[in-house]
């Protein structure tokens, strides 16, 4: 599996370290469109889905399969 950037974003590690961030925020606004993180996302495993969705209260793609 190749790897994707979104694993060592630089943005979303702001976000980790201050989701409040204005960085943050824009990183968290960003990945409802992006097809980088779309990509990435799909190529998880449900379970390592599932902690996304969780941390960061990602639903976008809930009901898409």
């Amino acid at each position: 599996m190749a790897e994707h950037d979104c694993e060592h974003c630089k943005l979303r590690n702001r976000y980790d370290e201050n989701p409040k961030s204005m960085v943050g925020r824009i990183w968290r606004w960003h990945i409802n469109f992006c097809p980088g993180w779309k990509k990435y996302y799909f190529s998880l495993s449900d379970s390592e889905r599932a902690e996304l969705d969780s941390k960061y209260n990602f639903t976008k793609y809930k009901e898409v399969h």
